[in-house]
């Protein structure tokens, strides 16, 4: 009876669509129809079905962990090397020794830890007036101009004074004159260690290019030469050397060689290298050399050498124009140092420094005299 009815339903549904007048193409596309929403509705009922209540007690879906595949942790180790620590491993689990990296930062890093105390200058440290303290063990600070004292520090302690003592020995050359005299090297001016500049015995140059190469590269064989070639031997020039510093009023000093290498009897003081300093700052001559940063010497056989300034505060200073270095175990780092700005001229010495602070106390001393 139900089957009787549900085929009486069929045929009165053709009917009616065939009273209708449809045709099959009606026919196909309402099928069609009705088909595409079976699909939707069983999406839609899939959604529903993953509502869940969350913990904290607000509903809504539920978000399922995606599938991490090899590409995607290849991925997110690649961010990770930019986004983070460069030297760090890009995986969860860090080994003890990182990669390298090509990460500029990293490499400033690296560098940076790799500094250490002794290569990291400390800053320079002040007395409340406002004067560079300094490490050496007698400094003195005047007007080269008027021989005013500015700053002192033990500057009447004998002191030897290594090739700083120089500068007199330049000074009575220059100041002897006749400089474009030839100079005959002799066997006994080769005779000085450890710094030569290796002039050889018979070979002949101008007085001027010897003291040219002793004040920027301070050469201990040229010292003897010039010596011996003004006075006639290196005892009767140590002679004129004491006297000289006697006119100039440096009394408490005795000069036995014109080199400064270490010798019995042979001291100098702060004070009275100032005063040596001052004359030959004051010296047209020595002070067109000693503010050269480099010289290019002519042997005699033709062959030249580029000499480079001892003096670092040349090139680190623009106002720096001079003037001598000197070391020896027993004088430690020493330097006598001069600094220009308009209007005002001053002169450095530093005796018995250390090789990581004779530098910075000078050009601190230089800073602070020019400008204070």
């Amino acid at each position: 009876m139900a089957y009787a009815t549900g085929a009486c339903a069929v045929k009165a549904f053709i009917a009616y669509f065939r009273s209708m007048k449809l045709s099959r193409n009606w026919l196909w596309f309402l099928c069609v129809l009705i088909l595409a929403s079976v699909p939707t509705a069983w999406s839609q009922d899939a959604a529903d079905s993953s509502e869940a209540v969350r913990p904290s007690g607000v509903s809504g879906s539920v978000r399922k962990a995606k599938a991490v595949t090899a590409k995607d942790k290849i991925a997110k180790a690649n961010r990770s090397d930019d986004e983070q620590d460069a030297n760090a491993e890009p995986t969860p689990t860090r080994k003890a020794k990182t990669s390298k990296s090509t990460h500029p930062r990293s490499h400033r890093a690296r560098a940076k830890s790799k500094e250490t105390p002794e290569t990291i200058p400390a800053p320079t440290e002040y007395t409340p007036e406002g004067i560079p303290k300094t490490s050496a063990v007698s400094v003195i600070v005047v007007d080269a101009n008027t021989g005013k004292t500015l700053y002192e520090k033990n500057p009447d302690q004998f002191r030897a004074a290594a090739s700083t003592q120089k500068l007199l020995t330049a000074l009575i050359v220059a100041e002897s004159g006749f400089l474009d005299r030839q100079v005959t090297v002799q066997p006994t001016d080769t005779m000085a260690e450890p710094v030569k500049l290796n002039i050889k015995a018979g070979d002949a140059y101008q007085r001027i290019d010897l003291l040219r190469a002793l004040l920027v590269k301070s050469p201990n064989d040229v010292a003897r030469c010039l010596a011996r070639d003004n006075a006639g031997s290196i005892e009767a020039f140590a002679e004129v050397m004491n006297r000289r510093a006697q006119q100039l009023g440096a009394g408490h000093s005795h000069f036995v060689n014109p080199n400064g290498l270490p010798v019995p009897g042979q001291y100098s003081t702060a004070r009275d290298l100032s005063l040596i300093a001052r004359a030959a700052y004051a010296n047209p001559t020595i002070r067109s050399i000693v503010c050269l940063p480099q010289l290019v010497f002519r042997f005699a056989n033709g062959r030249t050498r580029e000499l480079e300034n001892t003096n670092k505060l040349l090139r680190r200073l623009p106002y720096c124009n001079g003037m001598k270095t000197g070391y020896t175990d027993s004088a430690g780092k020493c330097l006598i140092a001069s600094g220009t700005r308009p209007g005002r001229d001053v002169i450095v010495v530093v005796l018995g420094d250390t090789s990581s602070r004779v530098w910075r106390d000078a050009s601190a001393l230089l800073s602070w005299s020019l400008w204070m």
